[in-house]
């Protein structure tokens, strides 16, 4: 199973910043902010880079994308 994972969650408990702090500092809804930290939605790009900056660190810290695994035949 793939994707994209994060950890908002996690970097928000460093900062001691709610759901809703961060939503409003990245100009989302908090529903938003849930629905991301579930891996219910991913974000948009521009988002994604705002949620980064914000916690100060680069892109690949926040957001890791996960191929889903592949049974390759034949190697």
């Amino acid at each position: 199973m793939g994707g994209i994972r994060n950890r908002i969650r996690e970097l928000r408990g460093d900062h001691s910043m709610t759901q809703q702090e961060l939503a409003d500092q990245i100009g989302v809804t908090r529903q938003t902010v849930i629905a991301i930290e579930l891996d219910k939605y991913s974000p948009s790009l521009e988002v994604a880079f705002r949620i980064a900056t914000i916690f100060a660190v680069p892109l690949e810290q926040v957001f890791q994308y996960q191929p889903a695994s592949s049974n390759k035949k034949g190697s």
